[in-house]
């Protein structure tokens, strides 16, 4: 997406809106883009990241946790990314991993590792599972999989991360407890990327098991995963090597 320009009086304003958090996304990716252009007046604007950071809306958490990485000298971004680690929404967690590798900080380490494996989606109340997907399909965070229904309500089943079905745990039908796992995701190619990228740079010697399973190929991802991979197990190797 094309996001248009913003005069600093907008994104001040934009980065204020708490009623629309489309706003507020817009300026995040506007503060990004001047970092990157080495604009030093983005720093006039790190407090209002920072509050963004803690906002109710997970999308909004995640972009502020992906804008925090573009300054890899900012303690005040290294802070937050670090406490961002305990978010509860998944994505959060996982660009506050990849954007700490930027600051040399491996403490995102096991979540950078769950990038390239499997999320089980928990059901979000007790009822009976309605199936609205099918494995293979894809989804996106957001991306209505099924409902729980209980006592005449039905309550959603949504994806909090990218990726495609690859199995129901529960039938149609079935009597599901609050939290129990009831579908299974696997991740999107683009999430399996940045996850080997990253540990390329902070990955250790018990992570190779996860990532040789991409280093022969995979039947659902491209091939720049396999040689990704690859060139991450021989990083970690030598990097250990280099230690001893």
């Amino acid at each position: 997406m094309v996001w248009r320009a913003l005069s600093d009086n907008e994104l001040d304003k934009y980065l204020a809106d708490r009623g629309q958090p489309r706003h507020a996304q817009h300026a995040l990716v506007q503060v990004s883009e001047r970092i990157l252009r080495g604009d030093k007046t983005a720093a006039r604007w790190y407090p209002q990241v920072r509050v963004l950071a803690a906002h109710p809306a997970p999308e909004l958490r995640a972009t502020a946790a992906w804008v925090m990485g573009q300054d890899n000298q900012s303690a005040e971004f290294h802070e937050a990314l670090r406490g961002m680690l305990a978010d509860n929404d998944p994505l959060v967690r996982r660009n506050a991993a990849l954007s700490l590798v930027r600051f040399a900080d491996a403490s995102g380490r096991p979540e950078l590792v769950e990038m390239l494996g499997s999320y089980d989606v928990p059901a979000p109340a007790a009822g009976t599972l309605a199936a609205r997907l099918k494995p293979d399909d894809a989804v996106n965070p957001g991306t209505l999989l099924g409902k729980i229904e209980r006592g005449g309500e039905e309550v959603e089943v949504r994806s909090l991360l990218p990726g495609r079905v690859e199995r129901w745990l529960k039938p149609e039908g079935a009597r599901v407890e609050a939290g129990e796992s009831v579908v299974v995701l696997a991740p999107a190619e683009e999430q399996v990327w940045e996850g080997l990228r990253a540990l390329l740079l902070v990955g250790e010697p018990e992570d190779v098991g996860s990532i040789e399973a991409y280093t022969h190929g995979h039947a659902e991802m491209s091939p720049r995963i396999e040689q990704q991979a690859r060139y991450t197990v021989r990083a970690i190797r030598e990097r250990a090597e280099s230690r001893q």
